[in-house]
């Protein structure tokens, strides 16, 4: 490891540019796109008492029933309300939502077809909510698989993105997210994988995997 100096001084311009929502792309073959996504919306969903909007996660990969560590953790949070307001006033429709649109990943599938149609019929849901105006952050988990299969329209998806309200923000996860995308986007950070422990015979483990 090379030591080097502190920086002394800030290394670049504040922006002067308008504040807008902004188009947030997780991709590469390295671990913690998802994870990163539901950080970045708790995130938001901690400023929602000040403008009063919600922030919603489809999980294009993930069926309804699902309840990994994320899906517990959100629903306490939705029982909570939004910060700022007690327990007795929560509402779960102020909360930070998560809703599961498939039937788990394409090898696990009975039908693929079944699972395609899944797929477009969640886009609907989630394409809704972002033209809807109604959320602060929409995030679409894992939406890349289905675009790659083939299941969902680029072109709808693309237009979808470009016709959204300005102050919509969405995040969009998954590997080989499409180029189409990625010029689109505002921010785009690609997961590089330098080593995984399940390369190494180690399984996936509750509270790290799910």
């Amino acid at each position: 490891m090379e030591i080097e100096s502190a920086p002394t001084e800030k290394g670049y311009e504040k922006p002067d540019g308008e504040r807008r929502g902004l188009i947030i792309v997780n991709t590469g073959d390295g671990k913690g796109k998802s994870t990163a996504a539901f950080g970045l919306a708790m995130r938001a969903f901690g400023r929602t008492h000040v403008h009063g909007k919600k922030v919603k996660i489809f999980q294009f990969m993930k069926v309804p029933s699902a309840r990994f560590g994320e899906h517990r953790v959100f629903e306490m949070l939705a029982e909570s309300g939004p910060p700022g307001r007690s327990k007795e006033q929560g509402d779960a429709t102020q909360g930070l939502l998560i809703e599961g649109l498939g039937d788990g990943f394409s090898w696990k599938s009975h039908d693929l077809e079944h699972s395609a149609q899944l797929a477009r019929d969640g886009w609907e849901k989630a394409k809704a909510a972002i033209l809807s105006g109604d959320f602060f952050m929409v995030t679409l988990d894992e939406i890349t698989y289905p675009l790659i299969y083939g299941w969902l329209p680029l072109d709808d998806v693309l237009l979808t993105l470009k016709s959204r309200p300005s102050q919509v923000h969405v995040v969009l996860t998954g590997r080989r997210c499409p180029p189409e995308i990625i010029e689109l986007a505002d921010t785009v950070t690609e997961m590089l994988m330098v080593k995984h422990a399940f390369k190494a015979g180690i399984p996936a483990q509750r509270g790290i995997e799910d």
